[in-house]
């Protein structure tokens, strides 16, 4: 043996091949499997062998991930996976990890061809939202620190906000405005950044889960009033409760008037502007001075790809920019090709997530995958005629884009821990696996259509089983 490489590389490719096959297999098979199960658990403890000393043969550790892995994953490749906001990858996607996994490039710069595949990438993402071509941006984890880089960019870029690298952020009053319909990851990005959880506005939402403007534009008066310094306005292109969408075009007007950055956190619906169908419904967004998404949820690229655009490169570059001499910049060689990525954001050592980008998208191109936008929507107002139909469901809340939240009706003192329950009953009978939330202080199963794989069965479905289970634990209760 050489190093770490294979003693005998025929056997290793036998190997590769058995993988490659296996997995086609498993996504091609699908249906055919339930969409979650429960690890029992004593494979779990299975799973517990205490750190490896002497050496395994890959093999044996391929029988132990099929056995063990496999079966029990978390099921978001399935057609029957409606649950939070996963998407389903592809198999293209897949063979593009592993080439990207061959490669093992290190993207945080240099001057190599993966970096140019993800600069190719930021700029197709700018044309589908209409930014300009030579805005910045950069490959993350996901939407949570695509927000958070959003946050520190927007900060660094008030009048003297450079200053605050050095002297730190207690040195100024900023206060940015959300919809109390927000992510989370919106105020942990406060939190964390040092801004503060409470410098963060909470701004109330109308019957549409829509941020009031007229109730942001008082907040933004009342803090500059007090001597606060508002500098950043976030609407929500597809909140995760229900898929509402903040009046963005309005949401610019205001900033602008402000002179307030403007960021929107498309974690998912920004990917409408994909389908001409659906794109009016983010007008607006392109007038953002930031835009937070994730390839990984309705573009179907393998986790993790999440993505943050900034309109002004330079002010990005100004947040996030370091100069160490281990990382010097030359004339010629591989330490060229600036600005490096890791000018970009808090990253140094950066994976090739770029590669299952521009190779899913390369694929398909814009025009299917907005087509299959459009179907995973026109799959949710299916739904929400079904529930709507149906005596024993009500709908929760109005269906923008591919949410719907809705409850089975039961003669129950408890109705809220009755849908919990049937919730809980669906994911263990393997057939669906939605999640829940909480709309209007009611319990609602939530199904959110991002599986480029899921058709109008697969709904009909999952709907008829939670009515088969409320059934089944109303006769138990009855018999109790």
């Amino acid at each position: 043996m050489t190093g770490l490489d294979p003693d005998n590389w025929d056997a290793l490719r036998h190997l590769g091949h058995r993988m490659l096959d296996d997995m086609i297999d498993h996504l091609s098979h699908l249906r055919e499997e339930p969409v979650w199960r429960p690890m029992p658990p004593e494979l779990r403890q299975e799973l517990r062998t205490g750190l490896p000393v002497a050496p395994s043969a890959p093999e044996e550790l391929y029988e132990r991930f099929q056995k063990l892995v496999v079966p029990y994953a978390t099921g978001n490749v399935h057609p029957g996976f409606m649950g939070w906001v996963h998407g389903g990858g592809t198999a293209i996607g897949m063979l593009a990890e592993l080439l990207s996994g061959g490669l093992n490039a290190n993207c945080g710069g240099r001057d190599h061809a993966p970096i140019e595949v993800e600069r190719e990438v930021i700029r197709w993402a700018a044309q589908i939202f209409g930014f300009p071509t030579d805005c910045s941006g950069l490959l993350v984890t996901g939407s949570s620190m695509a927000n958070m880089i959003a946050v520190i960019t927007a900060s660094r870029a008030v009048p003297d906000g450079l200053s605050m690298r050095h002297a730190g952020v207690g040195t100024r009053r900023l206060t940015g405005y959300a919809a109390s319909s927000a992510h989370g990851c919106i105020s942990r990005a406060f939190d964390l950044t040092g801004l503060g959880s409470d410098s963060l506005r909470i701004i109330p939402v109308d019957h549409n889960n829509r941020m009031i403007l007229p109730e942001l534009e008082k907040a933004i008066a009342r803090d500059r009033a007090a001597g606060y310094e508002p500098f950043m306005i976030i609407g929500t292109a597809g909140t995760v409760d229900t898929g509402a969408i903040d009046d963005l075009d309005h949401l610019a007007d205001i900033a602008a008037r402000e002179k307030i950055w403007f960021h929107v956190d498309g974690a998912f619906g920004a990917l409408a502007a994909l389908s001409p169908e659906l794109r009016p419904m983010v007008r607006g967004m392109e007038r953002a001075d930031s835009i937070a998404f994730d390839f990984h949820k309705w573009a179907q690229v393998q986790y993790d790809a999440g993505c943050i655009l900034v309109r002004d490169p330079g002010l990005q570059a100004a947040a996030f920019a370091q100069s160490r001499s281990y990382l010097a910049r030359e004339d010629r060689g591989l330490a060229t090709n600036g600005p490096w990525f890791c000018d970009l954001g808090p990253d140094l050592s950066r994976g090739f997530r770029a590669l299952k980008v521009w190779m899913t998208l390369g694929t398909y191109g814009t025009e299917q995958m907005g087509e299959m936008v459009a179907r995973c929507c026109a799959i949710a107002r299916h739904l929400a005629r079904r529930v709507e139909e149906n005596p024993r469901t009500e709908l929760l809340a109005p269906v923008t884009l591919n949410i719907v939240c809705f409850r089975i009706l039961a003669p129950v003192d408890d109705l809220d821990h009755f849908n919990s329950e049937i919730v809980k009953d669906l994911h263990e009978s393997g057939v669906a696996a939605p999640s829940t939330t909480v709309i209007s202080g009611r319990k609602a199963v939530r199904a959110a259509i991002v599986n480029h794989r899921t058709v109008e069965a697969d709904v009909d479905r999952m709907l008829a089983k939670l009515l088969d289970l409320a059934d089944e634990r109303l006769a138990r209760e009855k018999e109790a």
